[in-house]
């Protein structure tokens, strides 16, 4: 099927008297079973890992960058490949962003949004310590320079769009205005509406591309949720961007949350936007990954989300359990001919120690990261799949109460005991 009607989502058991639930998103390239985690492949790939071996430690599904893959290879060669799927060799469903956050995040130098903390600032020129700027945002698009090479692009919602067509993921997302705790209230009301202005131009957009490419599957276009800490901000562009239709009347297929929120605040945030947004249509929060980010999004009606961290710190060595992270570089594993997890069925746990991993680290064999990547991601995305069964099973709240009991007395040991950053 070519047309919207290849694209559903199916809710399949609730949490009693919450937003969380489980359900399953149909796309033209298969099936996702909700909640699930999506592995982020930037640059279409998750990096020093084979997409084969992603399928084979159980991701439903990957995510790649609009942004980089516009500046290298050129979303023109995705496009001439056959779509994203075809161009890295991966069968399932694929989700791309709209480049909003790359364009405008390494523009003011910020990268982790979430673990900011809100203060109260005069200016809303917000940029880095020590970073020079690199994007800028006026009514129509973003101005931005290229991060590789300094030379001037330009996006606009249209531009996203077109780019997003070309590379084909089965679920990509509408161009808005990412902003950070630190902008003023006054400034977060501007971007909201700007971003609900991109939104219907996006819609509007994916409506002619979507008539114009019927040789390729059909797309699912989801919009992004900003509105940073301020629950009236967020209610509002819920009710904004489910309001938007484009000329055929279609609206949007789901819905990204998106932006700058206090971790604190993270269930709070998602509960808003779960009151305000249709049962039907599906939501994905963006980049979150820790164990207790996840329980709580879940809970409060996130169906799908992403994260770079689980690779990110795979290649500095850090190391999931069930007890939480440690670093494996450390002296104490030199000798240690253990699994890293004697409990885990990644490929990683089943053939290799402690004590050979810790050698690659110090030798600085590519080979650590792609072992360390494997056990992550199989970890976090086994981790969401025995949370989609509890749901279903009924039995969230102990599963919930046993996995975080666990990953807390994990990490008090490890601040005791000194063993490695936590970050």
């Amino acid at each position: 099927m070519s047309g919207p009607e290849s694209f559903s989502f199916t809710v399949g058991t609730r949490l009693e008297g919450r937003h969380g639930r489980s359900g399953v998103i149909a796309t033209p390239h298969g099936s996702i079973a909700t909640p699930a985690f999506i592995p982020v492949g930037t640059k279409a790939t998750v990096k020093a890992v084979l997409p084969e071996t992603m399928r084979e430690l159980g991701a439903q599904a990957l995510l790649a960058n609009a942004y980089h893959l516009y500046l290298q290879p050129g979303a023109d060669i995705v496009d001439e490949a056959g779509g994203l799927s075809a161009f890295m060799n991966w069968p399932g469903p694929t989700f791309t962003d709209s480049g909003g956050f790359q364009v405008m995040s390494l523009g003011v130098g910020f990268k982790k949004v979430l673990a900011m903390e809100a203060v109260d600032v005069r200016s809303d020129d917000v940029i880095a310590p020590g970073k020079e700027r690199l994007a800028t945002v006026d009514d129509d698009g973003v101005t931005f320079r290229s991060h590789l090479d300094g030379s001037a692009h330009r996006f606009t919602p249209e531009v996203s769009m077109g780019i997003q067509h070309q590379l084909g993921a089965d679920i990509m997302f509408a161009f808005d205005e990412l902003t950070t705790l630190l902008n003023t209230r006054a400034y977060q009301e501007r971007s909201v509406q700007r971003t609900h202005e991109w939104a219907q131009r996006c819609i509007d957009e994916h409506e002619r591309l979507t008539t114009a490419r019927t040789h390729r599957p059909y797309q699912a276009l989801f919009a992004v949720i900003q509105g940073a800490q301020y629950e009236d901000l967020r209610r509002k562009a819920c009710r904004g961007l489910e309001s938007i239709r484009g000329s055929a009347g279609t609206g949007f297929d789901g819905y990204g949350i998106g932006g700058a929120l206090e971790k604190h605040n993270l269930g709070a945030t998602v509960g808003w936007c779960s009151d305000e947004l249709p049962e039907d249509k599906p939501r994905h929060m963006l980049g979150i990954s820790e164990p207790e980010d996840i329980f709580t999004a879940i809970e409060n009606g996130a169906d799908t989300f992403d994260c770079v961290n689980p690779s990110r710190v795979a290649r500095n060595a850090a190391i999931y359990l069930d007890t939480g992270r440690f670093n494996i570089n450390t002296s104490r594993f030199r000798r240690d001919f253990t699994p890293i997890d004697e409990n885990c069925d990644c490929y990683t746990c089943a053939n290799y120690t402690r004590a050979y991993i810790h050698h690659l680290f110090k030798a600085k064999e590519m080979l650590a990261s792609t072992l360390c990547t494997i056990h992550n991601e199989r970890f976090t995305v086994r981790l969401v799949d025995r949370i989609r069964h509890s749901i279903e099973g009924g039995y969230f709240d102990e599963h919930k109460a046993e996995t975080l009991g666990r990953w807390g007395k994990g990490k008090a040991f490890r601040e005791h005991d000194g063993a490695g950053p936590q970050g």
